[in-house]
């Protein structure tokens, strides 16, 4: 049982609550990602203690509560350095952007990596793992400050994704060669194009859709190209055990920090909604919860 201090907002939450993504009966109580303190354990847990401050990746009935039950894998150590807020805002992005570029995108150290959408949750995570990982991260935004955040994540470039010249602007970057991975939150919109961004034997790992697209399908003939899709919901218990023991020793050893942008009150958990499906994300939204 833990006590939860804040909840994370993912897009995917307001699908599920909207009746367009999985099996759902309602009511029911949404929400994956949360951190806070254990106040009570099961036998035979292993190393959770008591008191302990954890962040917590799905949880039996939901996260958006006061107090959440979980079982021991859904558990993970909060280190000291990470705010509350900081670990509710690891399970969803960052298991989705580690297992979108490193288990179904393959990404390699001096790729080119292109993350659209990189201000979000999601596209933050994503920055500071291809960076950690040596790759030539391009990322694209839509605000200046989002655009901001992503240039001091250590993204090589960065490009506002409403210029008309975007396009261009990446291809030139890269010398004309085209980018080896693209990790894609928006793929009804941007799909088509990224097919021509891509250089030979390069991939798109779709993380987000909305919708539908047309799309030329010779362009990943001319290139041996992929289009890989993505859903973290994938991860077997072997697949999410590899995933966060990465991912702890990053935020244990700062090379990994979750960006926080709003925080609301449980209470406004619809004004939540409302602002993660909005432009111009700077970080991960937030739910907080009154101790």
């Amino acid at each position: 049982m833990v006590k939860i201090r804040s909840i994370g907002v993912n897009p995917v939450d307001t699908y599920i609550r909207a009746g367009k993504y999985g099996p759902r009966q309602f009511p029911f109580t949404p929400g994956t990602d949360a951190a806070g303190i254990i106040e009570a354990i099961g036998v035979g847990i292993g190393d959770l203690k008591i008191g302990q401050r954890v962040y917590i990746y799905g949880a039996i009935d939901g996260a958006y509560t006061e107090k959440a039950l979980c079982v021991a894998p859904q558990v993970h150590p909060l280190p000291d350095r990470l705010s509350f807020d900081q670990g509710a805002a690891i399970g969803v992005p960052f298991g989705t952007a580690y297992r979108a570029l490193f288990i179904r995108g393959d990404a390699r150290p001096n790729e080119f990596v292109l993350i659209h959408g990189a201000s979000g949750g999601v596209g933050t995570a994503a920055v500071q793992l291809a960076v950690n990982l040596g790759c030539k991260v391009i990322g694209t935004a839509g605000s200046p400050p989002g655009l901001e955040l992503v240039r001091r994540l250590g993204a090589a470039a960065v490009f506002d994704h409403h210029a008309e010249n975007c396009i261009q602007q990446i291809l030139d970057f890269t010398n004309g060669k085209g980018v080896d991975l693209i990790i894609e939150m928006l793929s009804d919109q941007n799909l088509d194009k990224d097919l021509g961004l891509l250089a030979r034997r390069g991939r798109v790992v779709i993380v987000g859709n909305r919708g539908r697209i047309e799309i030329d399908p010779r362009q990943t003939m001319t290139k041996d190209s992929d289009i890989r899709g993505m859903s973290l919901m994938h991860a077997d218990a072997a697949e999410l055990a590899l995933i966060h023991a990465a991912l702890g020793a990053g935020f244990s050893n700062g090379t990994l920090t979750p960006v926080v942008g709003k925080q609301f009150p449980l209470a406004d958990a619809g004004k939540a909604h409302e602002a993660v499906l909005s432009a111009g994300a700077a970080g991960k939204i937030v739910l907080s919860v009154q101790s």
